[in-house]
């Protein structure tokens, strides 16, 4: 018998395929999102079961969620998503990734303790280390505001496995990017959209930073190999899977191959090097998630950054001030 599926941030960058490759596979999926936008909300509703606006810090609206629609399954990935929103907003970064996290917890704990939680964690969680690759089984040490959100959720997750023997796997993925992606404080969005309207990009660290860049199909695809290796793991075993990329970019050097494919060489981006809070280097080993699940990376960045580029320039009107 087919699951019910809760998704949190279903109208995020991998919420929004995850719900659409997951009812494909006709399972029932229920989304909780705190978008009211009404454009967005149509693109992926008639891929669900049901739609309820709200927030994962209201620990009795996902107990009511959990209890009315009998949920089997949870992926966890709403959240507040950008650095430089955790660095002005410390305290709403923290209640809304921590505190929602320990509320959906909370609420698996004490209504069904055979719920599978699957956590959407980040290559931030493992803060800065210097000369190599991240491995799952690093400690965790960010500092900075967002970054330490997801390693403190990634640790509570941890712990209630460990301590209540819940089912739980963390995944930890590198920069996504894909159609869809609304937050264009985000530098792949952000620039195609300037790039459409024919401006000049301002990159506003130093350019230098570097990091895995994934195209979002292939993290869907790994999220559902997850999702079926708890499946049949159960509360037996803690999974934590990194999931990384084969191309791992300065932010310069992202945006000089936008502007290629773009064909907008002539707007030069403005290095303002005033973003400073932010680790220099990224890049995950993926070596476990291949070897245990088979998962690979299909989508060539080029491939990918031209459907996305696509997408933006057909929906133009959702970004229209």
């Amino acid at each position: 018998m087919k699951k019910n599926i809760l998704i949190t941030g279903g109208l995020g960058l991998l919420g929004k395929p995850l719900v659409k490759f997951l009812s494909l596979k006709n399972y029932k999926i229920f989304v909780l999102d705190k978008s009211k936008n009404e454009k967005r909300n149509k693109l992926i509703k008639k891929n669900v079961a049901s739609f309820v606006y709200g927030n994962f810090k209201n620990k009795n609206l996902i107990k009511k969620i959990i209890k009315k629609n009998k949920i089997n399954i949870i992926f966890h990935t709403g959240a507040v998503t950008q650095v430089l929103e955790g660095l002005k907003n410390p305290y709403e970064t923290y209640e809304n990734n921590i505190m929602g996290t320990v509320n959906i917890l909370e609420c698996i704990r004490e209504i069904d303790k055979s719920i599978l939680f699957i956590y959407s964690s980040s290559d931030k969680a493992y803060g800065e280390v210097k000369n190599r690759n991240y491995l799952e089984d690093d400690n965790l040490s960010s500092i900075y505001p967002y970054d330490l959100s997801k390693t403190c959720s990634d640790l509570i997750c941890q712990s209630y496995f460990k301590v209540y023997n819940l089912n739980i796997a963390i995944v930890r993925c590198g920069n996504l990017f894909g159609p869809g992606d609304f937050n264009l404080n985000r530098l792949i969005p952000e620039t195609i959209i300037s790039l459409i309207n024919n401006k000049r990009i301002r990159i506003r660290s130093s350019g230098k930073l570097v990091r895995d860049y994934i195209y979002v199909d292939d993290a869907v695809n790994a999220y559902y190999l997850i999702m079926k290796a708890l499946q049949k793991h159960k509360n037996k075993k803690l999974l934590i899977y990194n999931v990384g990329s084969k191309y791992n970019l300065s932010v310069i050097q992202m945006v000089n191959l936008l502007l290629k494919l773009m064909n907008k060489k002539h707007l030069k981006p403005i290095i303002m090097n005033k973003s400073k809070q932010e680790i220099n280097f990224q890049k995950l080993n993926d070596r476990k998630i291949k070897k245990d699940l088979g998962w690979k990376q299909k989508i060539s960045l080029n491939n990918g950054l031209y459907k996305t580029i696509d997408w933006y320039k057909q929906n133009k009107f959702f970004f229209k001030k």
